[in-house]
Order: structure tokens, then sequence, then C-alpha cells
């Protein structure tokens, strides 16, 4: 899916590309966030996945977090705030390949759900490449 993000007086308007109906972007990444927290438990419970449970629930969750606070302040708050957006998702989806790229799934760890682990990995890094790319959208947009 394409997006597009449109000014409209002071309120910037996220669509996707053919659509005429807006999306709740707050409501997204509320989603997204809660998602990466309940896929960080179904990481296998060895030491080496520490870092991915503490990186991911940062930069995850940080995202959703950031965007909400750029709604309450000025056009450059809101700017910077965005900006932070957009590095935060981009640190989500490295971490997501970077646990795609182990391929854990081939190892003999032990997991709650490795099915579950499998098709989540997949969503969420389709879900953060989208959200990165509306941030890098919304970015380009507010340097105009």
């Amino acid at each position: 899916m394409e997006y597009e993000v449109i000014l409209q007086g002071e309120k910037l308007v996220i669509t996707e590309k053919g659509s005429k109906y807006g999306i709740n972007l707050q409501e997204r990444l509320l989603k997204f966030a809660i998602d990466i927290i309940k896929f960080l438990f179904l990481l296998p419970f060895v030491k080496e996945m520490e870092v991915f449970r503490f990186q991911l629930s940062k930069s995850g969750t940080s995202i959703g977090a950031n965007y909400e606070e750029s709604q309450a302040g000025t056009y450059n708050e809101f700017r910077s705030r965005i900006q932070i957006c957009l590095r935060e998702s981009k640190e989500t989806n490295y971490f997501l390949r970077v646990l795609k790229g182990l391929e854990l799934e081939k190892t003999d760890l032990k997991f709650k759900d490795q099915t579950k682990y499998v098709s989540e990995l997949r969503r969420l890094l389709r879900e953060s490449f989208e959200i990165q790319k509306i941030f890098g959208s919304i970015s380009t947009k507010t340097k105009k």
C-alpha cells in the first residue's frame, strides 16, 4: 500500500493512495506497540534474546508515544517528534529484520508457539516497513 500525506489547514491527513478515507494513525500505532509486546512473549527465553526484548520494547512502543506527543506542541516540536518517530520505526524494523535473519525457527530453541512466532514476525516486519514509509512521507511533507 502507498500512502500520501496532505496538509489540510494545520492538520496532516494520511490516506491510502486512491482511497477517500483517512486512517487513524494514533490507533494504528497503539495496536503496533501492543502487538510488539505480545510478540516478545513468543521469543525463546534464552539470554541472547534479551537484547531484542529490550530494544524492541523501547523502539516499538516509542513510535506511538512520540506521535501522541507530536499532537500537543508547536509546529517545530511536531516536526522534531516526527523525525524521532521515523528513527524509532527504522530501529524497530532493523531489529525485526535481524530476528528474521537469525532464522530462529530453524534452530532447536524452545518456542512457546513457533508457528505464531513466524507469522507474527512476518506481519510485524510488513507493518513496521509501512509505518516507516508513513513517517518518511510525513517528514518530507513537513520539510517543505
